[in-house]
């Protein structure tokens, strides 16, 4: 799936300085905890076995597909971080009960959509976090995430109307804001409080 191509092209970056050394470890450190987390997470099992093969994991993908760096400009505000995870932990029990719901009612055929949203701070850290945290809620999966616009592309069941489409919308933006109030810097929380962009049209499928 590729992007809009009626999306004006963005002028080019200029370019960045080499990350120290100290700057590399810190963003390998990063990577390294964010993977295993997922790791044990996918697994549903906190446990030292996990955690070990979490970390065997996360180094043989950083030596075999090295990332490009991703620099880490903001830092962590326990409190936004703590509210953020309280609120992970709400949505995840209760797209749960909705998903087990939907499985044992006969008859009935839930809609799908497919929906594009465009996040409001383009980072690669921005764009993995709030992808991550959205497959991990049952219910929606990521199907394409494109770095240039910094749109996810996100396939949703039981959609079935244009409104419940621009609440699922907000919803995601809420999601990047938490994420953002947590570990993002000064200027990436006034872009999310401050810029509101109008996101691209939406994509609506059949479900399977």
């Amino acid at each position: 799936m590729s992007s809009d191509p009626t999306t004006p092209a963005e002028p080019n970056e200029p370019l960045r300085p080499a990350l120290s050394r100290t700057a590399r470890r810190r963003n390998q450190v990063i990577a390294v905890t964010a993977l295993v987390t997922v790791w044990v997470l996918l697994w549903g099992t906190l446990s030292w076995a996990n955690i070990i093969s979490g970390l065997v994991v996360a180094a043989v993908l950083l030596a075999v597909f090295p990332l490009p760096p991703v620099t880490f400009a903001g830092r962590i505000h326990p409190l936004p971080m703590l509210r953020f995870w309280l609120r992970f932990l709400r949505d995840l029990v209760v797209a749960s009960a909705q998903v087990a719901w939907l499985a044992l009612r006969v008859g009935h055929t839930p809609q799908s959509a497919i929906i594009a949203v465009r996040l409001r701070v383009n980072t690669d850290l921005n764009l993995t976090l709030t992808a991550e945290a959205l497959s991990l809620v049952p219910g929606s999966l990521i199907l394409e995430a494109d770095r240039r616009t910094g749109t996810l592309y996100i396939h949703v069941i039981n959609v079935a109307s244009r409104d419940e489409v621009e609440q699922f919308r907000r919803g995601v933006l809420e999601l990047e804001s938490r994420i953002v109030e947590a570990i993002g810097s000064p200027d990436e929380l006034r872009r999310v409080r401050d810029n509101a962009q109008p996101p691209p049209p939406d994509m609506e499928g059949a479900s399977a």
